[in-house]
């Protein structure tokens, strides 16, 4: 069986080994090691076929005996094959690159293009930019076109970001703020994890066509397994992956008033998707120590929302989970993108009569029909997704499953 692998220095958060599986049968290890590792690895370690991920991908091109036409372009190498005993390198970043352009519909042909950062998946970016046609500046924290004068590339139609800027865990940053682009066309993002970087989230909020690097991954890791197995791969492979690990990664988010039934809801879905279910109620009991009821009497509401924004912010970085949030989470805006930022947002609808009050503060304060009259536009502005609650939590979970098949 062929010995293949992911080589880098921090490789827990790799999906890499899945993606293979769902390509061929070989093995396919996480092989990290430090800087003064990587050289003997390459020379002498047990492989015939790697993957290099940061901050590997010019290092490993000296240890290279052949290298492809992208590879020596770029001056990276993201693939590495054992070939009658020397060692061949290749940069499938660009194929998938090309390939999350080509599917993203963002026309990059004589447009101006901005690409953030000159690492090594800038490197690959470029060349690919470069084959369709783009007018390509990179960005960088030094040098002629920097951060810090922006404002002469204003007329740029599309932006790149290679940077790890935006990356789990640390969501919430963008290199740029795209609102000084008018003239923005595209944004692409080769970041897959979160699905929405702050990045893509501003370009969503603004219009602007956008991709995340998912795509890429599935279809680097398409050509990367050719290689290694010296056969061709149909293209549909690529949708395939990208569809599976998409629907993997996606948290299903639970909204709607107090006592419309989503912790049942989301317990439900858990039983029947095997995943795990993170409720942000009680990720804020856990963290203060003390019941809500208590919460509200020693902070009152303010003090309250301050600590489930923490919570949705901890709970929305998680991927491929079930959350349950609470039902005045949609009152604060900045809760939007931590819960929309890696998931779909599903309004669970109850009939107010049905509605319990025992144990929610907000609930026994006024109406419930002047607080539902107060949110209901805030839950469309969340919502991807409604669904009635009407039935047993068994047939919600069945009905909401299948709204996002």
């Amino acid at each position: 069986m062929l010995r293949c692998g992911l080589l880098g220095r921090t490789l827990g958060h790799s999906y890499s080994p899945e993606i293979h599986a769902l390509l061929a049968d070989y093995e396919y290890r996480l092989y990290e090691k430090t800087e003064a590792e990587v050289g003997d690895f390459l020379k002498n370690g047990r492989w015939d076929g790697l993957n290099v991920t940061i901050p590997y991908k010019k290092t490993a091109i000296k240890y290279c005996d052949e290298l492809s036409e992208t590879a020596s372009a770029t001056g990276s190498v993201n693939t590495l094959v054992k070939r009658n005993g020397k060692v061949f390198g290749d940069n499938t970043d660009v194929f998938g690159f090309l390939s999350l352009v080509r599917r993203s519909g963002i026309d990059v042909s004589g447009k101006k293009t901005l690409v953030l950062g000159s690492g090594g998946a800038s490197s690959a970016v470029c060349f690919a930019l470069n084959e369709l046609g783009a007018d390509v500046t990179v960005i960088s924290r030094s040098g002629e076109d920097n951060y810090g004068n922006l404002d002469r590339h204003r007329d740029a139609e599309v932006i790149v970001n290679t940077t790890p800027l935006g990356m789990y865990p640390d969501t919430g940053f963008s290199a740029v703020d795209l609102s000084g682009f008018p003239k923005l066309k595209g944004a692409l993002d080769v970041v897959y994890n979160p699905a929405r970087t702050a990045f893509l989230l501003q370009a969503e909020s603004l219009g602007v066509r956008n991709a995340n690097g998912l795509y890429m991954l599935a279809a680097q890791a398409k050509r990367s397994c050719e290689l290694f197995c010296s056969r061709s791969i149909p293209e549909e492979e690529t949708e395939r992956v990208y569809r599976i690990l998409s629907r993997k990664m996606e948290n299903i988010i639970l909204i709607g008033m107090p006592g419309c039934g989503k912790s049942t809801v989301a317990e439900a879905l858990g039983r029947k998707t095997g995943r795990p279910v993170a409720d942000t109620d009680e990720l804020i009991v856990k963290s203060a120590g003390i019941p809500i009821p208590e919460i509200f009497k020693g902070e009152g509401e303010p003090g309250f929302r301050a600590l489930e924004t923490r919570a949705v912010s901890d709970a929305g970085k998680l991927s491929g989970h079930i959350i349950s949030t609470g039902g005045g989470c949609v009152t604060r805006e900045e809760n939007y993108n931590l819960l929309h930022q890696n998931g779909v947002i599903v309004w669970i609808k109850r009939d107010l009569n049905k509605l319990p009050s025992d144990g929610r503060p907000l609930s026994q304060k006024g109406s419930l029909e002047e607080m539902y009259k107060a949110r209901e536009p805030l839950y469309l502005r969340f919502a991807d997704v409604e669904i009635e609650n009407d039935g047993t939590p068994e047939e919600t979970a069945e009905r909401i499953l299948d709204a996002l098949t």
